[in-house]
């Protein structure tokens, strides 16, 4: 049985962590670099680290690695060889893992929390927001070939899963499900960004990727990501019978990123968590957590919110 199912035939949820990047900001990092968190993999280890524990502490059942960003091409434009590379990427396993022994298993009535590699989309690696446009102009075969040397360490590295995310565009939903099929032995999730209630950033329909979803036996959630919360329940509803898989949404605070200008631009008020996070999952949503801009505070919330009783 895979980790997510191993949650959910016991228990109504599985809570995923919150912003990695957005949060070591907040605690005084500078991530103004195309490696964005992925740059204190080199220069701070110990702040992921932190932050990793802290999501534990608050309640999440899966910490996600600072490796959105970090890729092969990436590291080696910063004077790393190929091995120094590879190395960098299990740190961000390494890292995760020490976090969660470091925390225990606090709760023995709850499975072991898990660690998910995260997977950026190709147009992380770009780090001109692309991953809110998916306009990248490449292949199917194109897309695999450039993913797949990050997938074959991240699946070696001993990690529960992987977390392909903010995936923007048709394409590349089917780059990676047929990419994931090359490494069968390891779960994994896909996540999209999307622009409204109905479509992917790019464009295209998300209840199309989310039958892409469904044709990968590795994909064991499908769902969205780094998408504004007032959109999600729609999104939810789009996919009501017709994902195959659980369905995961882990938004971001509502706010905007403004590439060109690198920040967050305030749109919408203030999310109310309590009452979203009841929404979704009656919606069917099984795996919640946040994105960009969320907090150790906000995954606290949705913890509570869930784990009450009904």
């Amino acid at each position: 049985m895979n980790p997510v199912s191993a949650f959910l035939e016991k228990y109504n949820a599985v809570i995923l962590d919150g912003g990695l990047a957005t949060e070591l900001e907040r605690r005084g990092a500078d991530l103004g670099d195309p490696l964005w968190s992925a740059k204190l993999l080199l220069e701070n280890p110990d702040l992921i680290r932190q932050v990793h524990y802290d999501y534990y502490a608050a309640g999440a059942d899966v910490a996600t690695t600072a490796s959105y960003q970090a890729t092969i091409p990436g590291l080696m434009q910063r004077g790393l060889d190929r091995e120094q590379a590879a190395n960098v990427l299990r740190l961000s396993v390494t890292l995760a893992q020490q976090a969660r022994d470091q925390f225990g298993h606090a709760d023995a009535r709850r499975p072991r929390p898990l660690v998910a590699c995260s997977v950026g989309c190709y147009g992380a690696y770009l780090h001109d927001g692309s991953e809110y446009r998916g306009d990248y102009g490449m292949t199917v075969q194109q897309l695999i070939d450039w993913h797949r040397p990050r997938l074959e360490i991240l699946a070696g590295s001993g990690a529960d899963l992987l977390a392909c995310e903010t995936v923007p565009c048709l394409v590349e939903a089917e780059a990676l499900v047929k990419l994931l099929s090359e490494f069968s032995h390891i779960p994994a999730w896909l996540s999209f960004s999307c622009q409204d209630e109905r479509r992917l950033c790019h464009g295209e329909s998300f209840v199309d990727a989310v039958q892409i979803a469904n044709k990968s036996a590795n994909v064991v959630a499908v769902g969205v990501n780094c998408t504004a919360p007032r959109f999600v329940e729609g999104l939810l509803n789009a996919a009501a019978g017709v994902a195959r898989k659980p369905l995961l949404v882990y938004p971001n605070s509502g706010e905007t990123w403004d590439a060109a200008h690198r920040r967050w631009v305030v749109t919408t008020a203030e999310p109310d968590w309590y009452e979203y996070v009841k929404r979704w999952h009656r919606a069917g949503a099984r795996l919640i957590g946040g994105c960009c801009r969320t907090t150790p505070e906000t995954i606290r919330m949705i913890a509570q919110t869930l784990r009450q009783p009904e």
